[in-house]
């Protein structure tokens, strides 16, 4: 199966704490096979199933209490 990649800007992360919490919701939602979420850049790698809607994941973002778009 193959899979697609999304990036996303996130807003509002200032911590550990904060990166902690948007990988955790990403690495639930449905059809993500990974994510790597970066304090520093403010971003978020998202590899998930080919066809799975990225606009789920800026839900899922926004969900945990933060800003997101794709990048």
């Amino acid at each position: 199966m193959s899979h697609d990649t999304v990036v996303l800007k996130i807003e509002g992360m200032t911590c550990g704490h904060c990166v902690a919490r948007v990988q955790k919701a990403l690495d639930t939602a449905p059809g993500v096979h990974e994510a790597k979420v970066d304090l520093e850049s403010g971003t978020a790698e998202i590899h998930l199933d080919a066809g799975a809607d990225p606009a789920t994941l800026i839900g899922v973002v926004e969900a945990a209490g933060y800003a997101a778009q794709a990048a």
